[in-house]
C-alpha cells in the first residue's frame, strides 16, 4: 500500500498500526537475515530412489505397498504439504494486509521466497521414495488451491500478526512431530529443516506483536483474545480435514494438549499478557475472555487424552 492510495478508515487504521511499527519490523527483519541458514531442497531428496510411474513413461504404477511411511504420518505429511502448497493465496493475504514497501514489504517477498521451498522439498520427497499416492496428491493440490485462503481477520493488521505468530508455530511443532511420527530418518530430517525455517517467522511475527501490545494495548488484546478463540490452521479449508485432524490427533502428532501447551501458552507468556498492565475496560474484558477459553480448553484436552487412552488400552486389550 503507498501512501497515494485511497483508504476506508480500517485500512487508515491498520495503515498506521504499520508506520508505527516499522523501525521494530526492520529490526526483525536486520535479526532475521543475520540468523537465517542457506539450504537447497535437492540435498534433502534421495533422488536415487526415484523411478518411473506409469503413464508417459510406462514405469510401475504407484500402490500403498510401496509406501514404508505409516498411515498417520502418511496423513499429517498430506495435510502439511497441502497447506504449503496455498503459498499463492497467503502471499496475496500478507501482501494486501502489509503492502509491498518498506521493511514490511522486505518481508513478506522474502517469507514467501523461503516457503516457497518448503511444498518443492516435502513433494519432491514423497513421489522420489513412492510415499504417497501422486496422482491422488495432484487431484487434492488442484482442489486445494482452486479452493484458495482468506483470512478470517478482514483487514486487521493486528489480528493477522496474532493470528500467524501462532501459526508458525503450530505448524513447526506439526512438520517436527510428523518427522518423528514416521520412522523415516530422511524425512524427518527435511521436516526438522522446514520446521526451524518455521520458529524463524515465528520469531518475526511474534516479536513485532509484542510492540504492537505497546503501541496499541486494548486492540492487541482484543485481537489475540479473537484469535486464540478462533483460531483455526491454514489447511482447514482442505477436503477432509476434519477426519484427517481426528487421525492426526489421535497420533498425538498435533492435538488439544500440544496446541494449548506448546503454542499458545508459550507465546502468551513472551507477551507477557497476564502482567500487562493499564488496560481499559475493553482491554481488561478481553483478558478476561481468554483466561476462560483457557480454562476449556484445558478440560476439552484432558478428555481428549481420556478417550484416546481409553481407546487405545480396547485396542491392546
Amino acid at each position: 500500500m503507498t501512501a497515494t492510495q485511497s483508504v476506508t478508515p480500517l485500512d487508515l487504521d491498520t495503515y498506521a498500526l504499520l508506520r508505527e511499527l516499522e523501525s521494530l519490523a526492520t529490526s526483525e527483519v536486520n535479526r532475521h537475515f543475520s540468523m537465517a541458514k542457506t539450504w537447497y531442497p535437492h540435498d534433502y531428496v534421495p533422488w536415487s530412489q526415484g523411478r518411473d510411474f506409469d503413464g508417459l513413461y510406462e514405469g510401475q504404477a504407484w500402490s500403498i505397498e510401496q509406501s514404508t511411511i505409516n498411515e498417520d504420518a502418511r496423513a499429517a505429511l498430506i495435510v502439511n504439504l497441502l497447506t504449503e502448497d496455498n503459498l499463492p493465496s497467503y502471499h496475496a493475504e500478507i501482501l494486501r494486509l502489509f503492502g509491498p514497501d518498506g521493511a514490511w514489504g522486505t518481508w513478506v517477498h522474502r517469507w514467501t521466497a523461503e516457503e516457497g521451498r518448503h511444498a518443492t522439498v516435502i513433494r519432491d520427497y514423497l513421489i522420489v521414495t513412492r510415499a504417497v499416492d501422486p496422482v491422488a496428491l495432484e487431484d487434492e493440490r488442484m482442489n486445494a488451491m482452486s479452493t484458495g485462503f482468506a483470512s478470517d481477520y478482514g483487514d486487521s493488521a493486528i489480528h493477522a500478526l496474532a493470528y500467524v505468530s501462532f501459526q508458525e508455530l503450530a505448524t513447526r511443532i506439526s512438520h517436527r512431530n510428523t518427522g518423528t511420527a514416521s520412522g523415516d530418518a530422511g524425512l524427518e530430517r527435511l521436516l526438522s529443516r522446514v520446521a526451524a525455517d518455521e520458529n524463524l517467522h515465528m520469531l518475526f511475527y511474534r516479536n513485532v506483536l509484542a510492540g504492537a501490545l505497546e503501541v496499541a494495548p486494548n486492540e492487541t488484546m482484543r485481537a489475540i483474545t479473537d484469535v486464540v478463540t478462533t483460531f483455526q490452521m491454514p489447511g482447514h479449508m482442505i477436503s477432509g480435514f476434519t477426519r484427517a485432524s481426528v487421525k492426526i490427533a489421535d497420533a498425538g502428532i498435533y492435538d488439544l494438549r500440544l496446541h494449548k501447551d506448546q503454542v499458545l501458552l508459550p507465546v502468551l507468556r513472551q507477551w507477557k499478557v497476564w502482567d500487562l498492565g493499564g488496560l481499559n475496560a475493553d482491554g481488561e474484558r478481553a483478558r478476561d475472555e481468554l483466561d476462560a477459553y483457557l480454562a476449556k480448553l484445558e478440560t476439552a484436552a484432558s478428555r481428549f487424552e481420556e478417550r484416546r487412552e481409553a481407546g487405545r488400552a480396547r485396542k491392546a486389550g
